[in-house]
């Protein structure tokens, strides 16, 4: 299921989305807080520019509200249609999961939002 050549692969890893080499960020670790946002300017495989134009990564903010969305109501239904605590503790559960959980949104966003614009090209020519 995550194979080179499939946009999840490139989505949930963070690769480039053309070749699916290397990193996008400079650290994949997306809980380092200082370099959350650090990209690579270019792939050093296929040359991919990540920053296609100025603002590029604003449209990742709309990604990230329905990504965001998904958590919440995963957090409501697990905590108070599967666990059944109270609403109270619901909300609770929802606000500590967007807390824990927005680093790895933010990225996941990007991701997404890079890979509707970008498309795998296995042909790609490798620069050494």
């Amino acid at each position: 299921m995550l194979k080179k050549g499939n946009k999840l692969y490139s989505i949930l890893t963070g690769s480039c989305p053309r070749c699916h080499q290397e990193s996008m960020y400079t650290d994949t670790n997306p809980y380092h807080l200082g370099s959350l946002f650090k990209m690579q300017e270019r792939c050093t495989h296929c040359n991919t520019k990540y920053k296609i134009e100025p603002s590029f990564f604003y449209g990742a903010m709309y990604v990230s509200y329905a990504v965001g969305i998904a958590f919440a109501v995963a957090a409501f239904v697990i905590a108070f249609l599967i666990i059944g605590t109270s609403l109270l503790n619901t909300f609770i559960a929802i606000v500590v999961t967007m807390v824990v959980f927005l680093p790895f949104i933010i990225r996941l966003s990007r991701n997404i939002w890079i890979n509707i614009f970008i498309k795998y090209d296995p042909g790609t020519v490798q620069i050494d």
